[in-house]
Order: structure tokens, then sequence, then C-alpha cells
């Protein structure tokens, strides 16, 4: 693992990080928008269809199948560098089709979600490119390991970028991608993104992995060398939707 990028994964400068990779997509920027029963969520869905052409990296939109709080929607935008994003942003405020969406999404007497948070994550050296669209929605778990340390944070990762991931593929968990949060909640944290094809197939997969003999063995060996490296997981579950560009 390249240590500059690791340094900037537990809270290092940013600028380090922009020369540590060649990751295509470095960054990805979380929307989480919590609404209530009601018009929020097709008003909601109604905004980011419209302004789907002031983006143009990779994006995920889910909605919300099993959460802390039902019904939310997430957006997963991919940027090559931080000073993309920040571009990102100058820019869709600068595009009509985005200010006309914003404009019909904010207009009338009901506010157009509860609570709305943003969080900046870094991909991972061991991160795969995102890309790609599936020929229909998948089900998506996107899970959040915090750590209580960097030092427990870097053993996480050390054990995901060796033996972990190599055990997923085999028994069906293909993550899209691993990142680290860098703004935002409960770091230090790991949070990644899988999908699957139905929520059998997510069953099946996590029934597997959890009776492997390698991982039983790879799990004990991690606790006895560094203790429970990883204090709280947050496990949500998503639909992309059907206008979702990665889906």
């Amino acid at each position: 693992m390249d240590r500059r990028t690791f340094l900037t994964t537990m809270g290092g400068a940013a600028v380090l990080a922009d020369a540590a990779t060649t990751h295509k997509t470095r960054y990805y920027q979380l929307d989480q928008y919590l609404l209530k029963n009601g018009s929020q969520t097709g008003r909601i869905h109604a905004f980011l269809k419209g302004s789907l052409e002031s983006f143009s990296g990779p994006r995920i939109i889910l909605d919300g199948l099993i959460a802390p709080h039902m019904p939310q929607v997430v957006v997963i935008q991919g940027h090559s560098s931080i000073s993309e994003y920040f571009e990102a942003e100058a820019k869709r405020k600068d595009n009509a089709a985005y200010r006309a969406a914003l404009a019909a999404w904010e207009a009338g007497d009901e506010a157009p979600y509860e609570t709305f948070s943003t969080s900046l994550l870094e991909a991972t050296p061991y991160s795969p490119d995102i890309s790609g669209a599936a020929k229909s929605p998948r089900i998506f778990e996107l899970r959040t390991y915090h750590s209580p340390t960097t030092r427990q944070l870097a053993a996480l990762h050390e054990r995901f970028s060796g033996p972990e991931i190599r055990i997923f593929h085999r028994v069906g968990v293909h993550p899209i991608l691993y990142t680290s949060t860098i703004i935002g909640a409960d770091r230090p944290n790991l949070t990644y993104l899988i999908p699957f094809d139905s929520l059998d197939a997510r069953d099946k997969a996590w029934t597997a992995f959890a009776a492997d003999p390698e991982w039983i063995k790879v799990r004990k060996e991690s606790i006895d060398r560094g203790g429970q490296i990883s204090s709280v997981i947050r496990i949500a579950l998503y639909k992309a939707t059907d206008y979702s560009p990665i889906r």
C-alpha cells in the first residue's frame, strides 16, 4: 500500500493524495437525503432526473430498502480529484437544467427533504475503479466499519487488501468501491459498496462467507494480533433507481 495515500486516508493532507495513486475516480461524494412519507420521494427523484446532465463523473442513485431512516435516497458521485469535486459543485450551479430542476424541487409549501448530509470519501489504494451499468437495477449494500483508532483502521485496511477481498470474490461478494471518509461522520472508517443481483443472492453470499474456513482462520488471526479492529458496523440496503447511470 502506498504510504502517502494511506496517510491521507487516515486524515493527512489531501495534496499528498493527488499524486499517490492512478485511480481514475479518486474521491466519492456521498449525499444522503432523509425523507418523510408523502410527496418528498417523488419530488427528489424528479429533481435528480432533471439534473443528471450537470454531472460528468460516475454516479449511482439509490432508494433505501432497509436503513435506519426510511424513506431515504443516497447519491454517490465520483471525482478524479478534490479540485474537481469543488469545480463540479460550482459548475452545476451555472447549469440551466440544474437550476430549473432545483427551482421545481424547492417549489411548494412542503420542504424537499427532512435532512441532508454530504460526506467526502477517498478511494483506498486497493479499490477498483467504478464503471459500467447492469442490465437491470441491482441491490446495493453500503457497509461502514468504524475503528477506534487510526492504527486499528490501518490493520483493517491491511486485512481487506490481503486475504479478505480474495475470500469475498470466491463466495460472490464483489464490492465496486472501498473508501475511507475524509470529511464526514464516524471517522476513522472503512466504507464500501457491494452490488447484488437480488436479496437472495446477497444472503447466499454472506452465508458462504461466514462459513468459509479461510475467513474463520483469517478473522481469528486478526483478532489475536490486533483485537477487534472495527468497533461499529453500519449496514444499509438500497435499490438502484431505474434512471441511475450506474445500476
